[in-house]
């Protein structure tokens, strides 16, 4: 099937502002089951617009406004081709089967930096499955717990949340449970890593659905055998087909859609307004 997705966010200030260079990560990564076909982008007329790829290889246009400006406009249209895929249908290396996965020396040299764990964070058990237990089990398992124990909260712009501080709230957006399941991951031993990107058509309950045709972002662990798996905190399954990634990275500053800071002397008050739309192309 083809899939469709009409975005736009404006950042509106109250007078015009000085703008630093902005880094945009809004644009479908081409995988082997999602093929970008058509992606027409644009920003403030005198943005001048060089594309790149960071270090996470995602594709990252970077913009550059030369004048004072009151308005900062980002427009997406693209169409992807995207194939069903089952969450479930991979294959895993014995090593992988049971809690923890034990990796190589080379895979561990080169996930070194998803491996690292960061601060020390006091995990509940429920996010520190028992050694020998069944690996898409516990997966499963501390996925849906973040969904059950974790309020899910609509946030639009600003920091993830340490996972420590998700946990003493017990309540996040989506960047936030992200995070947290990162985090419970590394601490287990697992190379983990943090993705954004779109969602449509949450399988889940319609009255439960949460991100549903949204900027959304969630986890992916390396599991020898299988690669790079899924898992979707906030609405606590695994990936599949309804998720379009845009970028992938370490932390949740190498996956932000938009970063970028505006210059002057004082604050400046402003708004931000986002759509998006997701249909079938």
């Amino acid at each position: 099937m083809k899939l469709a997705l009409d975005y736009r966010a404006e950042y509106r200030y109250e007078r015009k502002v000085g703008l630093s260079p902005h880094n945009v990560r809004l644009f479908p990564r081409d995988a082997l089951q999602a093929r970008v076909v058509v992606l027409d982008f644009a920003t403030n007329p005198s943005g001048a617009v060089h594309w790149r790829h960071d270090l996470f290889d995602n594709v990252v246009a970077q913009c550059f406004y030369p004048r004072e400006e009151d308005h900062l406009l980002y427009t997406l249209r693209a169409e992807v081709a995207v194939e069903v895929r089952n969450p479930f249908g991979f294959l895993l290396e014995s090593r992988a089967l049971q809690w923890p996965a034990e990796y190589t020396g080379r895979e561990r040299a080169l996930l070194a930096s998803f491996l690292t764990t960061g601060e020390n964070t006091e995990f509940p058990p429920a996010l520190c499955p028992l050694p020998g237990r069944e690996m898409v089990g516990a997966l499963a398992a501390m996925n849906q717990w973040i969904q059950a124990n974790v309020a899910y909260e609509r946030r639009e712009d600003g920091d993830a949340h340490a996972p420590v501080e998700t946990l003493r709230l017990r309540r996040g957006a989506c960047r936030d449970t992200a995070v947290l399941l990162a985090a419970a991951l590394r601490a287990g031993g697992h190379a983990a890593r943090l993705v954004s990107g779109y969602l449509w058509e949450s399988v889940s309950d319609p009255s439960e659905r949460k991100a549903e045709s949204a900027l959304h972002a969630w986890t992916e662990v390396f599991l020898p055998g299988a690669g790079w798996v899924g898992l979707d905190p906030s609405n606590g399954v695994l990936v599949d087909h309804h998720y379009i990634a845009t970028a992938v990275g370490l932390s949740a500053a190498d996956i932000a859609p938009v970063s970028g800071l505006y210059c002057g002397e004082e604050t400046v008050p402003g708004k931000l307004t986002t759509s998006l739309r997701m249909t079938r192309a």
